[in-house]
C-alpha cells in the first residue's frame, strides 16, 4: 500500500478547473518529483493533498481517506506543505517560526528544534533574529526547517530553488536528500529545474494542462526525447 495515493482528482479555483483526473502515488521513503510547463497543475496537486484547494476524487494516507481534510488536520496525520514562496513569517522571529511549525505535535518544540538543529546548525545562533531579515536562501532554509519541526511522513515541497543561488540550492537538496535517506521521509518535489528534479527523485509525473501526459523512473524520463526536449533542453 502506498504512503500517498490520488486517484481521479479534480481541482478548481472558482469556475476554473486545474486538475484534471490526476492518478499518482508516493511510496513510504520515497522521491517523486512533478514536472511540468507553468499553468499545468504542479502547485494545485499540492495543495490538493494539503487541502488548501477545493478538490474532489479519492486521497488516501496510509490507505486513510484524507476525505474533506483542511490544512491543519492533514498537518496532524503526517503531511507538511512548504508552498511556493517560502510562506516565511517575516515579522516573527525565527525561533517563532519554528515553534509554529510545532503547533500540531503534542512533543516539546525543544525536542524538535534539537532535530531541527541537526540539519540546520546555523539556526540556533538566529533564533531572535526577525525572519524577514534573512536572506532568500536563509528563508527558504527556515520554512524547510520549520515543516520538519513537525517530524512528517510526507513532505510537500513546492519550487524550493526559486530565485536561489547555484551554491543554495544544492545545499538545500542536499538536506533534502540526507533527511530522506536518514530519515526515511517521502518527498513529493515540484521543482523547476527539471534536471535537478530528476537526479533527486526516484520517479516523476509530467503534468500537461492538469492531466498526468507521462509517468516513470527519472532514468527513463530522461531517455524520452519529448521529455528530453521539452523540459531538460537536449
Amino acid at each position: 500500500m502506498p504512503l500517498l495515493a490520488l486517484r481521479d482528482v479534480d481541482a478548481r479555483y472558482g469556475q476554473v478547473q486545474a486538475l484534471r483526473g490526476i492518478s499518482l502515488t508516493v511510496e513510504a521513503g520515497e522521491i517523486v518529483a512533478i514536472l511540468g510547463a507553468n499553468g499545468a497543475g504542479k502547485t494545485t496537486t499540492l495543495r490538493a493533498i494539503s487541502g488548501t484547494v477545493r478538490r474532489t476524487g479519492t486521497l488516501e494516507l496510509d490507505g486513510r481517506p484524507l476525505g474533506r481534510r483542511g490544512p491543519e488536520q492533514t498537518a496532524r496525520l503526517g503531511v507538511a506543505h512548504v508552498p511556493e514562496g517560502r510562506g516565511t513569517f517575516v515579522e516573527l522571529t525565527v525561533w517563532e517560526n519554528l515553534r509554529l511549525g510545532a503547533h500540531t505535535r503534542r512533543g516539546s518544540p525543544k525536542d524538535d528544534l534539537a532535530h531541527v538543529l541537526r540539519y540546520f546548525p546555523w539556526l540556533e545562533g538566529r533564533r531572535t533574529q526577525q525572519a524577514g531579515t534573512l536572506s532568500g536562501g536563509e528563508q527558504q532554509m527556515l520554512a524547510l526547517a520549520r515543516a520538519l519541526m513537525q517530524r512528517p511522513r510526507l513532505l510537500l515541497l513546492d519550487e524550493p530553488s526559486l530565485g536561489l543561488a547555484p551554491l543554495v540550492v544544492g545545499e538545500i537538496f542536499r538536506i533534502v536528500r540526507e533527511l530522506n535517506e536518514r530519515e526515511g521521509t517521502a518527498i513529493l518535489l515540484v521543482e523547476q529545474n527539471a534536471r535537478t528534479s530528476l537526479a533527486t527523485a526516484a520517479r516523476a509525473y509530467v503534468l500537461e494542462v492538469g492531466r498526468v501526459a507521462f509517468e516513470g523512473s527519472s532514468a527513463d524520463l530522461r531517455e524520452r526525447d519529448d521529455v528530453r526536449r521539452s523540459y531538460l533542453g537536449y
